[in-house]
């Protein structure tokens, strides 16, 4: 068979979906590649994660057209055959120098901003994958890594592959002095990322916990805007991490069908906690993302 592959959100990121698809295809002895238009396939493999990306004039001709992903439908899943083959297939993203890891799919949170729980369920560990022959470090994408039962497996795992990490769902809200201690024994490519996504939970004392062992310098904090959360509740959360020495990044809040907008006191907000420079010489209320325009104006609009 010709096997084509649409990675319909472009690729600025491996798409472990169509990395298995090609796999398992290769491994049955089919031909498989990126689509070119101008060709016939026998079967065409569609991935889209998000539902914001845009899947227009992108036509093949082919009699099967297998479409996948969340963002064309979260109950999707691929055939088991395919999801349980456990070798992916890096030659189809050449430049990326890394490979993608999971331990754990599933989450033990279920929050209202998130589709991870109403697609994976909750949290339960899996088998690590073989890692990318040309890889140079590893994209951890578990969404609540500590919350895997098995973490400490998982850790022992990545000692051993000996390669710098990145982990893509480090939940601050159960880091415990152990968990912290793990982090300490890794390689951490560039930060370590960590979210404060709820302005209610004070996370103080696990940041605390969290800075004995990585330090603030290394560690980026998402903060979710536009979300129940009020002005003050988004300034007090980066004010507090800026005195930890943690930096904050901040995400005005996007829902699953793209239908809302983030606000200007949002884009202001995220320009000004977003830039170091920004953050570091101004107060939010003293910031002037505008001419003839300081944000302590929006004091008055509360």
């Amino acid at each position: 068979m010709k096997i084509g592959l649409l990675d319909i959100d472009g690729h600025n990121f491996p798409n472990l979906a169509l990395m298995k698809v090609s796999a398992f295809h290769k491994s049955q002895g089919d031909s498989v590649e990126w689509v070119n238009h101008f060709f016939e396939y026998d079967k065409v493999y569609r991935s889209k994660i998000f539902t914001f990306s845009s899947d227009n004039n992108t036509s093949v001709l082919s009699p099967i057209t297998e479409r996948g992903g969340t963002g064309y439908n979260i109950a999707t899943k691929l055939p088991t055959e395919i999801e349980n083959f456990q070798s992916p297939d890096y030659s189809i993203y050449p430049q990326f120098k890394y490979s993608i890891q999971l331990f754990s799919r599933g989450c033990i949170r279920n929050c209202a901003f998130c589709v991870v729980r109403k697609k994976e369920g909750n949290i339960h560990p899996v088998e690590p994958m073989a890692l990318n022959p040309n890889g140079k470090h590893i994209e951890i994408l578990d969404n609540n890594f500590f919350a895997n039962p098995k973490w400490k497996t998982a850790v022992d795992w990545l000692v051993n592959a000996n390669q710098p990490v990145n982990f893509h769902g480090v939940d601050i809200r159960i880091m415990n002095e152990k968990q912290a201690s793990a982090l300490g024994k890794l390689r951490i490519k560039r930060s370590l990322h960590i979210a404060w996504d709820n302005p209610n939970d004070d996370i103080t004392d696990r940041l605390n916990v969290l800075t004995k062992h990585i330090k603030p310098s290394k560690i980026i904090c998402y903060v979710l805007i536009g979300f129940n959360s009020t002005m003050m509740q988004d300034y007090q959360r980066v004010i507090k991490l800026k005195e930890l020495g943690i930096m904050p990044f901040v995400q005005p809040y996007r829902d699953f069908d793209n239908s809302r907008i983030p606000t200007q006191y949002e884009k202001d907000f995220a320009r000004w906690a977003n830039k170091r420079w920004i953050l570091k010489s101004c107060d939010f209320w003293d910031f002037e993302p505008r001419k003839g325009f300081k944000c302590e104006q929006y004091l008055t609009y509360k």
